[in-house]
This record gives C-alpha cells, sequence and structure tokens, in this order.
C-alpha cells in the first residue's frame, strides 16, 4: 500500500512537472517579444558608467528585478482571483509610465542638445557619471522593469489561466526566474563586450587579434542602437499595452492592418509592421500628454521644470 502510494505520488508529480514544462514553453513564446525590449532597456543604463561599476550597476538593477517579481508573482494570483478586471486597468496604467518615461528621455535629451557646445558633448563622453545619476539609474531602471515585468507577469498569467492554482504558481516562478538571469545576464555579456574584445586584441593569435578590434569598433555603436532601441521599445510596448486595453482603438488597428494586405504588393509587404507603427504612435501620443500634464502641475506647484520625478 505505501509503495502504491508512493508511487502514485511520483507519477502526480510528473504529470504536474510536465504540464509545466508545456505552459512554461508557451508563456515564454509570447513573452519572447517584452524580453526584447527589458534587454534593451536595460542595457542602455550602463552607457557613461565606469568599466569597474558596469557588473555592479546590473546586478544591483537585477536584484531590483527579482524583488518586482516577488512582489508581482503574488499580486499577479490575487488579483487574478479576487478581482480579475483590475488587470487590465492596471496594466494600462503601467504602459502610460512607460510612454511618459520614453517622452521625457526625448524631451530632455533634445533640450540639452539646443544647450550642448561641443567641448560639452566631448566632456559628457569622456568623463563617466556621477554616483548620484548612477544610483537615479539604477532607481529609474528598476521602476521601468517592474512595468516589463507585470506585463510578463500578466501573458503568463493569461496562458495558465484555465489551470489550477499550483500550476499557475509553478508557471509564473519559473518564467520569472528564467526571464530575469535571462535578461540581465546578456545585459552583463553585452556591456562587458568592449573587455573581451580587448583581451582578444592582446593575444598573439592574428585571427583572435582581428576579432577583438572588431568587437572594440562595434561595441559603441551597439550601446549606441541599444540606447536608441530602448526607447523606442518604451512606446511599443507601453503603447501596445495602452491600445490592448482599448478594445475599439485595437480593432481598429487590426482592421487597418487587414486592409492594407489588401492594398498594393509594396503596402502588403510591409503590412505585419502596421500594428507597431500604430501602436508606437499612440504610445508616443499618450507619453506625450501625459508629460504636458505632468510639467503642468509641476509649474502649478512651483516645483523647477528641470526637477526629476524620480
Amino acid at each position: 500500500m505505501p509503495a502504491g502510494s508512493l508511487l502514485a505520488l511520483l507519477d502526480d508529480i510528473a504529470s504536474v512537472l510536465d504540464d509545466v514544462s508545456i505552459l512554461t514553453k508557451k508563456a515564454a513564446a509570447k513573452t519572447a517579444g517584452v524580453l526584447g525590449d527589458d534587454l534593451a532597456l536595460n542595457a542602455q543604463q550602463v552607457s557613461g558608467v565606469l568599466a569597474n561599476r558596469e557588473l555592479p550597476v546590473v546586478w544591483a538593477v537585477a536584484k531590483g528585478s527579482f524583488i518586482n517579481k516577488l512582489i508581482l508573482v503574488p499580486l499577479a494570483l490575487l488579483i487574478s482571483s479576487f478581482a480579475p478586471w483590475a488587470v487590465t486597468p492596471l496594466l494600462m496604467l503601467g504602459g502610460l509610465y512607460l510612454c511618459f518615461e520614453g517622452c521625457e528621455k526625448l524631451a530632455h535629451h533634445f533640450s540639452h542638445s539646443r544647450e550642448k557646445s561641443v567641448a560639452q558633448a566631448v566632456h559628457e563622453i569622456t568623463v563617466p557619471i556621477s554616483a548620484s545619476t548612477e544610483a537615479n539609474r539604477i532607481k529609474g531602471a528598476i521602476r521601468t522593469d517592474f512595468v516589463l515585468s507585470a506585463e510578463i507577469i500578466a501573458i503568463t498569467l493569461s496562458t495558465v489561466a484555465g489551470q489550477d492554482f499550483k500550476r499557475q504558481l509553478l508557471v509564473l516562478s519559473v518564467i520569472a526566474i528564467v526571464m530575469t538571469v535571462g535578461v540581465y545576464g546578456l545585459v552583463a555579456g553585452i556591456v562587458k563586450l568592449d573587455d573581451g574584445g580587448l583581451h582578444l586584441s592582446q593575444r598573439k593569435n592574428k585571427f583572435s587579434q582581428i576579432l577583438g578590434r572588431a568587437i572594440l569598433w562595434a561595441a559603441p555603436f551597439l550601446m549606441k542602437t541599444l540606447s536608441i532601441v530602448g526607447t523606442a521599445a518604451m512606446f511599443l510596448v507601453g503603447g501596445g499595452i495602452i491600445t490592448h486595453g482599448i478594445p475599439w482603438l485595437h480593432h481598429l488597428i487590426e482592421h487597418l492592418a487587414e486592409v492594407a494586405k489588401q492594398t498594393s504588393a509594396i503596402v502588403a509587404f510591409f503590412a505585419p509592421l502596421i500594428p507597431y507603427l500604430l501602436d508606437g504612435l499612440c504610445g508616443l501620443l499618450a507619453g506625450t500628454l501625459a508629460l504636458l500634464l505632468f510639467t503642468g502641475i509641476k509649474k502649478l506647484r512651483g516645483i523647477p521644470a528641470g526637477a526629476s520625478h524620480g
């Protein structure tokens, strides 16, 4: 009898693990897009950081990300059980925050670009960021990670919505751990590319030297590209969350994409990109309105325009 009970227990465990494996793969596939945006957004946070501070900064944000998910996983399960109607409004608020952050970055970049002299621009490139700026970047990255993590958890929750609590908890936990380790492991690898290139360029092997120099040449362009992609991702992800929360707008975007497929061959070829473009435009508009509102409130309260919200 005890042996039969043990076999039954092992069979149940195997069944649960098999289901969790399948559901985790489905959830991972659905969240892959957000994962890419998360990677781009976080990789840009270390630009200007001293070489010996790059990994500590990545580790600090990674720890914050783990804490975010320790909050989000139980919260998602509670909301799903007791207030499922609140999931969409909360996600839309998060999406609006991402768009606001993106617009604030653009406004800061363009306002400073007009004021900067060539000497100041060179100074910014050659002089690393201060400790206070580094701390603010870490806080900002953790805030942004919270929104993106919430999106990942929400997508995962929709994948396991019909499962029992045990399977939901296991899948959410696996996704939370794998996504965090994956994103920040890749970010750590990206920010240390130049060190790897330098190491290779100093080896005796001719091929290693060529490869090292190529990596050293490409690394700054990669970081700049990730910075641009990271800002664009704020509008794409944030705008996508907002439009999905407004059914008529989401259906309109889908309809426009379908209409585009039925036009000329050239337009039809780019039709799959139309939803992303329109999501991004909606995100830019929503972020601009949010930034104008935030700036207006600051002026009414007598807060200097350049003061950070973080």
